[in-house]
């Protein structure tokens, strides 16, 4: 029997004794985890060496923003995923962090089977974006066909405007992925665009009343709070499978 190699893990943090823990548990539920003494130090790692993901513990006490470090390690320019752990109530890093970067974030305290799920996540998304470019996305009743421009919902068509289906489509693209305000914006709108948010805001109602059941209750299209929006598949309705986690 063929044995799966582990995902490679790079954990950054601020704090020795949280970091260890964290190390020792993802370690205990499969991956390949390991730390630098310095953020410096782990940054050169990633550069010269092969991971999977940086699980990112920042709260500047070691000099480096969360938002400084994503873009470092985008820099080195390998396809690695990015997870920021924050405290609640900081939205300007966690943005700030998105943008330079990040794939996600989780705030703390969290469930570890949360954790795992999250990294699993981002995992997926970045192994998706290194494959070749997807032309078709189907979750729950919804079908997009890219090539065609045409979005089904329980098999019957639903007309999107130009916007509305660049709009859904590179959020179907990174479905689990928080995308905040700016991103969504200087992507479907153009660079100029960024501080838009009411213009954005129009379009998710918009989007919402043609692909929800009910668009004041999303089961789709989720807000983050201060962030921007994160385009998920609907939890089941049955027990027994919304508490389910694929690892």
């Amino acid at each position: 029997m063929m044995s799966v190699e582990p995902f490679k893990v790079m954990v950054i943090g601020d704090g020795a004794a949280a970091r260890d823990a964290l190390i020792a548990f993802l370690r205990a539920v499969g991956f390949a985890a390991e730390h630098g003494d310095r953020a410096d130090e782990a940054v050169d790692r990633i550069r010269h060496r092969e991971f999977d993901l940086a699980v990112l513990d920042i709260e500047n006490s070691s000099g480096i923003s969360a938002t400084e470090l994503c873009g470092q390690i985008r820099a080195t320019g390998k396809p690695i995923g990015i997870l920021l752990m924050t405290p609640t109530h900081v939205e300007k890093e966690i943005v700030g962090a998105l943008e330079a970067g990040a794939d996600d974030y989780i705030t703390k305290p969290f469930r570890s089977a949360d954790l795992i799920s999250r990294c699993h996540v981002v995992l997926h998304r970045v192994r998706a974006n290194n494959a070749l470019e997807r032309s078709s996305f189907a979750v729950g009743d919804l079908h997009l066909d890219v090539d065609r421009r045409q979005l089904r919902k329980a098999g019957q068509v639903v007309h999107l405007t130009p916007i509305e289906f660049s709009l859904l489509t590179f959020l179907m693209k990174n479905q689990g992925t928080a995308l905040t305000h700016s991103q969504l914006l200087r992507t479907i709108w153009g660079p100029e665009y960024g501080q838009e948010l009411e213009y954005l805001r129009s379009y998710i109602r918009l989007l919402r009343k043609k692909i929800e059941a009910q668009p004041s209750q999303p089961k789709y299209l989720l807000t983050e709070p201060w962030v921007g929006y994160r385009f998920c598949e609907p939890v089941s309705s049955d027990p027994a499978k919304s508490g389910r986690r694929t690892l």
